[in-house]
């Protein structure tokens, strides 16, 4: 820890004033108002995510009771795999408010799929407008639907092709298996990914992310957690967005929920 400690601090040269330390007990984690949590086993090459559930879930029971008796009303950002049963089952735990506790979820697979559309479209993927939706692993599902580029919808742009959109969302999902195999782990992108949503958190932005959330009602499902556009600001997800979905992708949200909640705890 110390040496991750001191290689931060000789970053901030270039990044602005903080104070950076390693922490030694829970209690240094006392009044955070982020609490990101990534410990726990890593996906091997060529292994489901959901293979993770018991193993990090007892990592889970351990840490995160002693990390928010220090700082009860923190949101928390979970981050480890599978994020989609660790969040609903963190939730439960640790008995929080809703949208105190999210998950990254499908924000990173909604990036790749942008960056890869970009790359036959011609256009910056911040200006590609859509979402990757359902579980973050084998059954998420582009929402090609009502997606648009400047307001124009992208299955009228000149460039588009289904097996186009398939490839783009092909890359995207099988992305992490690729880098894993060729390097072990990912983490540079996921790292911008949690300082985007820690950001929002922290500066109150009100900007929209697909994260991991608890479902109340919304889509028609309750007592799981899954990918879902939301508003997220100082109080974690202020609100969970119910986009249109066509009725394929209905078909594929209910697929990839039936399979988060087949898992057995």
């Amino acid at each position: 820890m110390k040496g991750e400690q001191l290689e931060f601090e000789h970053s901030l040269t270039f990044l602005g004033t903080a104070k950076i330390i390693a922490a030694k007990s829970y209690n240094d984690l006392k009044n955070s108002d982020v609490i990101v949590f990534t410990a726990g086993r890593a996906q091997l090459p060529g292994e489901s995510r959901l293979n993770l559930v018991k193993s990090n879930l007892e990592v889970i029971k351990i840490i995160l009771p002693q990390a928010i008796k220090y700082s009860p009303d923190s949101v928390i950002i979970m981050v480890t795999n599978p994020v989609d049963i660790l969040t609903y089952q963190a939730g439960k735990l640790l008995k929080l408010p809703p949208g105190k506790i999210f998950g990254s979820g499908t924000s990173l697979d909604s990036a790749r799929f942008r960056f890869h559309l970009s790359e036959f479209l011609g256009i910056d993927p911040k200006n590609i407008h859509t979402y990757v939706l359902g579980e973050h692993g084998d059954s998420s599902f582009p929402t090609v639907s009502h997606a648009n580029i400047g307001g124009q919808p992208l299955a009228t742009m000149k460039d588009f092709s289904t097996d186009k959109i398939q490839d783009a969302f092909k890359k995207a999902k099988t992305a992490a298996g690729t880098i894993i195999a060729a390097k072990g782990s990912t983490y540079y992108a996921i790292g911008v990914v949690i300082n985007q949503l820690v950001d929002a958190v922290l500066k109150d932005t009100k900007r929209v992310y697909p994260v991991s959330v608890p479902l109340t009602g919304q889509y028609g499902y309750k007592d799981v957690s899954i990918s879902v556009p939301c508003v997220i600001g100082k109080n974690g997800v202020e609100k969970i967005l119910e986009v249109p979905l066509s009725s394929e992708e209905k078909k594929l949200m209910d697929k990839s929920i039936k399979i988060l909640k087949s898992i057995v705890i």
